[in-house]
């Protein structure tokens, strides 16, 4: 691996545990479908990941304890392939605040279904200092990475660079170990590399400009006027249909729609029926298997 990628990964990842970080992270591990096993090794795993993502400094930003990201990730253990051996899948949910509101909008709504790891009983879960030795640490890692560039992204125009390439680093480590699935470039467009992939690529730059646009200058708008936030955010969709054109766009229009679909389709029932007609053919171009998710603009 590139020896100052690495060092800046160490430089912006601190393995010290103090109190004020960046997340508020509920993990949980789910083993109900591993049968007749040692069942304590799952309540440790549970424990270590919580302290992982909650203990570790993950960038050099001072979060307040009111401005950490709260997100739920859930790991369901698929398979015990050996005592310290699992097949799992994780999924994720991150969320934001909306500026003057108790409302809260999702920023990452994510399935991952091939996570392979190894996990010793009581072994501490950190980023050493010359490398991530365990697959388990790079993919936790690299979706906390992933959330706090989406929830820079959503405050500020391109903020989230610094962890989308903490993000890049890691996997360029991680693909290093022919053991640790999901993480090739070139036979999967859904795995962890494809995906920061295309966040960073150059050609779908107005993807992130989207993500800036519409909350920053959307939904946090909503409070003070809710007419022309509302018009900001559907003014900034037809970027959307402009990215289907791009090569790498699929995994991030798939994952905007998983996260943002509803939502969309709420803040555009409130608009005219002329907007909601352009709004729903526009939406149904993009996601034509979504059709019924769009139906609401019809009526």
């Amino acid at each position: 691996m590139n020896k100052v990628l690495f060092l800046f990964l160490l430089l912006s990842v601190s393995i010290f545990k103090i109190e004020a970080q960046e997340f508020n992270a509920k993990v949980s591990v789910n083993s109900d479908r591993i049968q007749g096993t040692n069942r304590n090794i799952f309540t440790t795993m549970e424990r270590s990941l919580n302290q992982f993502v909650n203990g570790t400094k993950w960038g050099n930003a001072t979060f307040a304890t009111n401005e950490k990201i709260d997100c739920t990730i859930s790991l369901t253990i698929a398979e015990q392939i050996s005592d310290n051996n699992f097949k799992a899948e994780l999924f994720i949910q991150a969320r934001r605040p909306v500026y003057n509101s108790s409302y809260v909008t999702p920023i990452l709504n994510y399935r991952d279904a091939n996570v392979e790891f190894e996990y010793m009983e009581n072994a501490p879960l950190e980023i050493l200092q010359t490398s991530i030795d365990n697959n388990l640490v790079a993919v936790m890692a690299f979706y906390c990475n992933l959330m706090l560039a989406l929830d820079f992204d959503s405050f500020s125009l391109s903020g989230g660079s610094s962890f989308y390439r903490q993000a890049q680093t890691i996997a360029t480590q991680a693909q290093s170990n022919s053991n640790w699935k999901g993480w090739s470039a070139f036979d999967d467009n859904r795995s962890r590399t494809s995906i920061v992939n295309a966040f960073l690529d150059e050609s779908l730059k107005s993807y992130r400009e989207l993500l800036y646009t519409y909350h920053r200058k959307g939904l946090d708008e909503m409070a003070a006027n809710s007419d022309r936030a509302r018009t900001t955010i559907l003014n900034a969709l037809p970027a959307l249909k402009e990215m289907r054109t791009v090569r790498n766009s699929e995994i991030i229009l798939q994952m905007f729609s998983d996260c943002k679909l509803d939502e969309i389709v709420a803040i555009a029932g409130k608009a005219t029926a002329e907007e909601k007609k352009i709004n729903y053919d526009l939406l149904r171009s993009v996601y034509p298997a979504s059709t019924m998710q769009l139906e609401p603009l019809k009526k």
